[in-house]
């Protein structure tokens, strides 16, 4: 697994006031809890943004390279947490950070990777995306970028389920086994009206024609009879 260096300094002031002030800087401000303790840090903002919205850096083993006061460094093996975000702009504002031991199992989300579309797809069917992760648990420094499967055996009809994702060494899965990933339903067709409904359709204006033209012959008889 590729090793995510994250480099961060501590920052003792706190408050909206500051954080507002840091990110026009460009720095993220952030926390990294450990033991009942949290440390607040600040960060570069534009790399922390791009490791997180890629998709990996929220599931991530990272290092946190801190310095301290100025010639004092230390690293910090920590998970992303939690992180805030401008619901408008979906600008990143604030990240939490859980410091770790590599030698103790930690249970995490990792995203499951389709790297072939389902056969059932190709046949007209309709795909249904159930599960995009699924929860593990390793050491630090075992957890998988992603797990990768192939669909490419589930037809109409068919589903993709936990149990078949391929094992992965040192990683136990934890997600329940017969919980759907995807599956593929059958496309809806629409039925084309049958004979007799398109006679039975037909019926009420024959009756109503019918109807006028005996009028027309009460008509012509009374006509006659004057």
């Amino acid at each position: 697994m590729e090793k995510i260096l994250v480099k961060a300094d501590k920052r003792p002031e706190s408050g909206k006031g500051s954080a507002r002030s840091l990110r026009r800087m460009g720095l993220l401000p952030a926390i990294v809890y450990s033991d009942g303790n949290s440390t607040p840090i600040k960060i570069n903002g534009k790399e922390m943004t791009k490791l997180i919205y890629s998709g990996g850096g929220e599931h991530a083993l990272i290092t946190i390279e801190l310095n301290e006061d100025g010639t004092k460094t230390s690293e910090r093996s920590v998970l992303v947490k939690d992180f805030q975000r401008d619901p408008v702009s979906e600008e990143l504002l604030h990240v939490d950070f859980m410091e770790i031991s590599l030698k103790k199992v930690v249970k995490v989300t990792v995203p499951v990777g389709i790297i072939k579309q389902p056969a059932g797809i190709k046949m007209g069917g309709i795909l249904q995306h159930r599960l995009r992760e699924v929860e593990v648990e390793c050491l630090p420094t075992r957890i998988p970028d992603r797990i990768e499967v192939d669909a490419e055996f589930v037809e109409i009809g068919g589903a993709l389920y936990v149990s078949d994702l391929p094992a992965q060494e040192g990683v136990t899965l934890i997600t329940d086994p017969a919980k759907v990933i995807l599956l593929v339903s059958a496309p809806v067709i629409e039925e084309a009206p049958s004979e007799a409904a398109e006679e039975g359709a037909a019926e009420p204006e024959l009756v109503k024609a019918k109807g006028k033209e005996e009028e027309q012959q009460k008509e012509e008889k009374k006509e006659g009879k004057k």
